[in-house]
């Protein structure tokens, strides 16, 4: 089993146009951050923001009854308020075929609750890795 999520999250750190897409650096109270979050934002009212988990890590390609790669998959939440999410999920996308992912889904839903107007955009990957010998 590979952890590739520490790969993604340095990937999506590393890119200034995504971060710039997501509103930049934002300062509170002394901290610093951005609106890259893996598993859950903390909070669910700031726009824009991009949310990524691993939805599956599955063995695959099994030779003398051993795993011989990861096949993992990726999901992307992007929610933007009053805007497309286009521009954020085209970076997304070029980030995430040059570290090597293929893209398998992707969907728009839109959300008018309380006259909210917020677009989301999920967006699935997957990539097969060969595993480390441990001999």
């Amino acid at each position: 089993m590979i952890n590739i999520k520490p790969k993604v999250y340095e990937a999506l750190q590393n890119d200034a146009t995504l971060i710039s897409l997501l509103g930049g650096i934002i300062s509170n109270n002394g901290a610093t951050y951005n609106r890259i979050y893996q598993l859950m934002a903390p909070n669910a009212d700031e726009f824009p923001r991009l949310v990524f988990w691993e939805m599956d890590n599955i063995g695959a390609n099994f030779a003398d009854d051993t795993e011989q790669d990861s096949e993992i998959y990726i999901q992307f939440d992007i929610y933007t308020k009053n805007q497309s999410t286009s521009d954020i999920a085209k970076e997304v996308d070029n980030l995430m075929k040059n570290i090597g992912f293929f893209r398998t889904a992707s969907t728009d839903q839109y959300n008018d609750d309380n006259d909210t107007q917020i677009y989301e955009k999920h967006m699935r990957y997957s990539i097969t890795i060969a595993n480390e010998s441990e001999e």
